[in-house]
């Protein structure tokens, strides 16, 4: 393997999920571990913009109503009630620590896997990109499902592992899991099945 393995030519970094209704404080869906990812996605960003890398956004959407909710109407109560998530409103909005520049692409996705019924792929391909680079949150949900939805349709993907996040999980049957332990797990899921692990500065470091 040379010393920069990936084709920046080929190669788009992919923002999962870093909404208002996610990351802001007090917002009905917060995650305050995303918070802390947001210096590490903004150095990524900067040197994938200077250095000509593709940058795409997904956002989870859905419609006034929830007509495409499906079963996360019974997971997510905020989303069930029209308090969280609902497209068109500021909550659905990237943070704007993170805001896509004009012509960057903000693809809508109405599950965890950024592909599933979404024109990322058809965008992908547009752009030549055979490789995503996959940052955000969460890692063990949108992050690894992007991941595998990558691998199915023959994209490369690496994970960052400090510009993704994850959250504290109760006790729902298997008992509690920090956030902490819970990112480690999913990295360790995708380092596996799916994905090369990289860090932000490693990341840096392959770029011209």
């Amino acid at each position: 393997m040379s010393s920069s393995p990936i084709d920046v030519v080929r190669t788009a970094v992919l923002v999962i999920d870093m909404q208002n209704d996610f990351v802001e404080e007090g917002a009905p869906l917060e995650f305050p571990e995303g918070r802390r990812v947001i210096p590490a996605i903004q150095k990524l960003l900067d040197a994938a913009r200077s250095r000509g890398l593709a940058v795409v956004y997904a956002a989870h959407v859905h419609r006034p109503g929830g007509a495409d909710m499906g079963i996360h109407r019974d997971l997510y109560p905020p989303v069930a009630a029209g308090e969280a998530l609902v497209d068109g409103e500021r909550g659905v909005e990237i943070h704007p620590a993170l805001a896509p520049r004009p012509g960057e692409p903000v693809i809508k996705k109405h599950r965890y896997n950024s592909f599933y019924a979404t024109d990322l792929e058809i965008i992908l391909r547009g752009l030549g990109v055979d490789t995503v680079v996959l940052t955000g949150m969460t890692t063990e949900c949108c992050v690894l499902g992007t991941a595998r939805g990558a691998l199915e349709r023959g994209f490369r993907s690496l994970v960052v592992k400090d510009a993704c996040a994850s959250c504290d999980y109760p006790d729902l049957g298997a008992g509690p899991m920090p956030a902490a332990e819970m990112h480690q797990a999913a990295l360790r899921v995708m380092s596996l099945t799916s994905s090369r692990l990289v860090g932000t500065d490693e990341f840096l470091s392959w770029l011209p």
